[in-house]
């Protein structure tokens, strides 16, 4: 047997169950030694049937005293049920394929027994546990593994395949430097593989647990160095002198935060540097990361160099137009805008003018990276809202140029540890202050015997000039989900707080009716607009100092903090009321969070603690590799660790050339798949 052998070359595996396992990724025996136990069952301790507990899984041996059928013992799915006893008491022992499973057990003779135990009639019963004559010697005693459950295939199958393999563990060789391996004190491949499939004790599952932990977290780390090395070795970038920015800086009509400056500085670097910029600005919603980016753009105009600023959607796309055109034309540099809808002989004109250099600075949508957008000297690429964009949109962005320089915005905080995974191939700076003057949003929870209360406070504000969002988690009604829906509140808010305009908008729509709806809530004309979470990420109305926020349950953390973000963004105190039915536990957490803090680095970090990065972020989206075993909030400590030693590897050996950095290669090759370029 070798590792990349078809798991057919296994006793018991035919073409069909080789179809199942494909399914879940499982094609070669290596991909089947490392598929490892979810948990382990200690059965290694004999309970007496007297101590069993209920609800509780336990092994017990006894002798089988009585055999008797539940109907006719002729028809194969009869229960037979077993009076099984030791010298503390009796337990019934039932299995419901009566027929086939009498023939294993002889009268008088001891077994012993794994399961679940249960209470009928104030009579201990185990229903269906696995089962083995006593001194067999395939006992079900020790610590038996547990695997992710796979579609038609038994934990006891799962486990027998996994014994032929075991000649197999001297074919995994030690793939680590040797000071590494001790620096950290792992444990051996071969012996962690072994132990993560039959451990004898706790210890050497938590040993070989770290070992593949750490292998699997370094893989991943080294990848992310790769490419990062990559980008800024081999790019010799367009040099930009950052100092013309200062006189754009004397001219903004408030003083930058430290948060802002801290940012300028690294870009500043940046830009000077000779290798092309690769940085993430990380801010809240209102921390000013947009005014950091003007800087840059600035600098780049000033230098002879056109910018391109590449947002999520068309209406922000216009918004961000509009405002870099009033803030750069007393500075005589010319902004486009360029988006799909836009009619045909425009946007020649706009192509024109990109091709000639009169456009210092384009602004759009996902417009600008198509063919036909032509750069007369690209210097400086951003993109706004990152996560709403793939990898492969930023990278088809950077090519209009000779190794531009790339920012990237987010509003969306992400804990720093986490950050530096999913982009990996950035440098990083945070905005975790907000511009002096700017007053907290309130955050209310407000529960259905309060929410008359707070549309009359809605109401208020509509009466002083004010505008609000009020968001639902459905579209529609729905028999099954008790829930408010976008439709029911527009029809019930266009009523209640009349005569002020509402208006409804919802994924389902078209675009243009999208734009048509977003453009009168942000020109004024409408004063609420009921929404879902299509307003995630929207565009800026200072006037709109409510936001509402129905079944406030049925979102996550940070979408919440995302949908109070669409307020607070003018002079005037903003509010943001969470319309709860749940009294659960997380609902309970998220509340308190919200009602706590408006920093959205807090809020993140509690965030990850209660869902986990994959179910926040979904590490496809990101371009993250899938992990099988190392999960990033739970073994942030080993991640540390294993981000030492990528780094100690790739700096000694940064294209991976050195013979003992082959498997390295070879494995970082295999998770990130075409996501990277190794020559190997």
């Amino acid at each position: 047997m070798k590792l990349q052998d078809s798991i057919t070359t296994l006793k018991g595996i035919g073409g069909k169950k080789a179809e199942v396992f494909a399914g879940y990724g499982i094609e070669t025996l290596e991909d089947l030694l490392y598929f490892f136990p979810r948990k382990y069952e200690d059965r290694r301790h004999e309970t007496a049937i007297e101590n069993l507990e209920p609800g509780k899984d336990a092994l017990f041996c006894g002798t089988v005293i009585s055999k008797r059928y539940s109907g006719n013992p002729y028809k194969r799915n009869t229960p037979l049920t077993l009076l099984v006893q030791d010298d503390t008491g009796i337990i019934e022992v039932v299995f419901f394929q009566g027929r086939y499973i009498e023939k294993l057990f002889q009268m008088n003779e001891d077994y012993s027994f794994y399961g679940r135990i249960s209470s009928s009639f104030d009579r201990l019963q185990c229903i269906h546990p696995e089962f083995h004559r006593a001194g067999d010697p395939a006992d079900i005693r020790g610590i038996l593994p547990v695997y992710p459950a796979i579609s038609g295939i038994s934990q006891k199958e799962l486990r027998k395949l996994q014994l032929q393999l075991k000649p197999l563990y001297g074919e995994v060789e030690e793939w680590l430097p040797a000071g590494i391996v001790e620096c950290y004190r792992l444990a051996g491949p071969a012996y962690a593989l072994e132990n993560m499939h039959f451990p004898t004790d706790g210890r050497q599952v938590l040993s070989s647990k770290y070992r593949l932990i750490f292998d699997e977290l370094l893989v991943l780390e080294a990848g992310l160095f790769y490419i990062k090395n990559d980008n800024s070795q081999n790019r010799d970038g367009v040099v930009i002198n950052p100092a013309p920015a200062a006189d754009f800086q004397k001219g903004l009509p408030f003083d930058l935060t430290e948060g802002q400056m801290t940012a300028w500085r690294d870009i500043s670097r940046d830009l000077a540097g000779g290798k092309a910029m690769n940085r993430l600005v990380q801010g809240d919603v209102g921390s000013g990361k947009t005014v950091v980016a003007e800087m840059a753009m600035y600098a780049a105009a000033k230098s002879g160099f056109q910018s391109v600023m590449m947002a999520p959607t068309e209406i922000l796309a216009k918004q961000h137009g509009a405002s870099l055109k009033a803030d750069f034309t007393p500075y005589g540099i010319n902004v486009g805008l360029l988006y799909s809808s836009m009619k045909a002989a425009e946007k020649r004109e706009v192509l024109a003018q990109l091709d000639s250099g009169e456009i210092d600075i384009l602004v759009g949508t996902h417009a600008v990276i198509q063919p036909d957008v032509v750069f007369h000297n690209l210097g400086l690429v951003i993109t706004d809202e990152q996560h709403r964009f793939g990898v492969n949109q930023r990278r088809l962005l950077t090519q209009k140029g000779a190794n531009p320089n790339v920012l990237v915005m987010t509003a969306t905080p992400i804990p720093r540890t986490l950050a530096v995974i999913l982009y990996g191939d950035l440098d990083i700076s945070q905005i975790r202050t907000m511009p002096k003057g700017r007053k907290p949003i309130k955050t209310t929870l407000a529960d259905l015997e309060k929410r008359a209360r707070v549309y009359d406070f809605v109401k208020e504000q509509l009466r002083a000039g004010r505008q609000a969002y009020v968001v639902a988690p459905l579209i529609e009604e729905s028999d099954k989900i008790d829930a408010k829906s976008a439709e029911e509140l527009y029809e019930e808010l266009r009523d209640r707080l009349k005569p002020f305009s509402v208006a409804l908008i919802h994924g389902a729509m078209k675009q243009d009716e999208k734009d048509a709806v977003m453009a009168s809530f942000a020109e004024g004309a409408t004063k609420v607009l009921v929404s879902t979470v299509v307003i995630e990420v929207g565009i800026n109305v200072p006037n709109a100092t409510v936001m509402v926020i129905e079944n406030s349950e049925r979102f996550g953390l940070a979408q919440l903090h995302q949908l109070r973000g669409r307020v607070g963004r003018g002079s005037q105190q903003s509010y943001c009321f969470l319309i709860s039915q749940s009294e659960s536990q997380l609902s309970n957490e998220r509340n308190e969070i919200m009602c706590r803090t408006n920093d959205g680095f807090e809020i993140a970090e509690a965030d990850l603690k209660l869902r986990g990065p994959g179910e926040i972020f979904g590490t496809r989206q990101h371009g993250l590799p899938e992990l099988h075993i190392s999960d990033l909030v739970r073994h942030g400590d080993v991640l540390e660790k294993a981000k030492d030693a990528a780094k100690e590897i790739l700096t000694e050996d940064p294209n991976l050339q050195a013979s003992a950095n082959m498997q390295l290669k070879s494995r970082i090759k295999k998770m990130f798949g075409e996501e990277i370029k190794l020559e190997l």
